[in-house]
């Protein structure tokens, strides 16, 4: 069994797994209201609560999975990319447990934990394939060919979809965290509303960009009557069918290029219903299969770090008890 710990932001989180994958416990403080009132996360807020959270945690997956800490063969815990205040919190922790107990430490790469998510549940094991990862920080297209053998084939070249959706949802009034907010007043208006930008969207370029979308909202804000809940529902309709469309028809463009017939997302905006039902769609359009990770291990959790982590410990990888955390650390090297 394995120990991880998730610290890489706002969330402390916790989970047990087997070397086969299956989740025996997973827990999830979240840190959400706090941030709330600061329209976004300060990283200080952020450090501190996971100092408080993260040993209440532990001994809440180790009772609900009926184990004891010597039961547990290899701890890890999130490297990065992250902040570095939260993500020492995290590994700092599963090192201690590490050292206390002998056994092996392993440091696991956050974007590493998003792209084998969609393989859990049942889904597995992780295969070849084509992943979309889509979250408030990252953006990113990769070729999977096996667990540890990715290639980047395309990302966001300035904002992440994550962010533009906060980004935006801040400009037009709605509260932190934006993305889920924009959601739910997306399926109240008209997507064709406003024909805001698609950038890269030219039949051949896997990178993306969002910064443009956010500048047209922007202009278009002085002519609109926001306080009109039907005028607020079409632009976030409006915002949402722009970002989705692009995130879906890149995906298939992708997996055209790659010749795959499998593909991934995951990440916290592909919890978003507008994607979900646009990518459901089109895969079924274009005779894809489509592997969506669970909502509750598409946003940030520690179920998903345990499951990379057993991959890694099945090919007899650990990690030096040296090793450091890397706020920028690249999945693709």
């Amino acid at each position: 069994m394995l120990l991880a710990l998730e610290s890489s932001c706002d969330e402390t989180a916790a989970a047990i797994c087997t070397v086969e994958g299956e989740i025996l416990a997973s827990a999830v403080a979240s840190q959400v209201e706090i941030h709330r009132r600061y329209g976004g996360v300060v990283p200080e807020v952020a450090s501190r609560n996971h100092i408080l959270h993260v040993r209440p945690l532990v001994e809440q997956v180790l009772e609900e999975a009926g184990v004891r800490l010597a039961d547990i063969d290899a701890f890890a815990a999130t490297s990065g990319p992250g902040l570095v205040s939260s993500l020492l919190i995290g590994t700092s922790m599963a090192k201690a447990l590490a050292v206390a107990e002998r056994k092996p430490f392993l440091a696991v790469n956050h974007m590493e934990g998003h792209l084998l998510s969609p393989f859990m549940a049942g889904n597995g094991p992780p295969r070849r394939s084509v992943a979309l990862i889509v979250s408030g920080g990252h953006t990113m297209l990769v070729r999977m060919n096996g667990v540890g053998d990715y290639r980047l084939l395309g990302q966001t070249r300035d904002d992440a979809a994550g962010e533009a959706f906060d980004k935006i949802a801040k400009m037009i009034g709605l509260p932190y965290p934006g993305g889920p907010e924009i959601d739910k007043l997306a399926c109240l208006g008209r997507g064709d509303a406003h024909d805001f930008p698609r950038s890269f969207l030219d039949g051949h370029s896997l990178e993306f960009s969002f910064s443009g979308l956010k500048t047209a909202v922007l202009y278009e804000l002085p002519r609109l009557k926001l306080e009109d809940p039907a005028v607020l529902a079409d632009v976030c309709a409006s915002v949402q069918e722009a970002i989705c469309e692009v995130l879906v028809e890149k995906l298939v463009l992708a997996a055209r290029q790659a010749g795959e017939k499998l593909v991934t997302v995951s990440g916290g905006v592909s919890c978003n219903r507008g994607l979900r039902t646009r990518l459901a769609a089109r895969c079924e359009q274009e005779g894809l299969i489509l592997l969506l990770a669970r909502p509750d291990l598409s946003t940030d959790n520690a179920a998903m770090i345990a499951y990379a982590a057993a991959q890694r410990y099945k090919l007899g990888q650990t990690s030096a008890l040296e090793a450091d955390v890397d706020p920028n650390l690249p999945l693709v090297a």
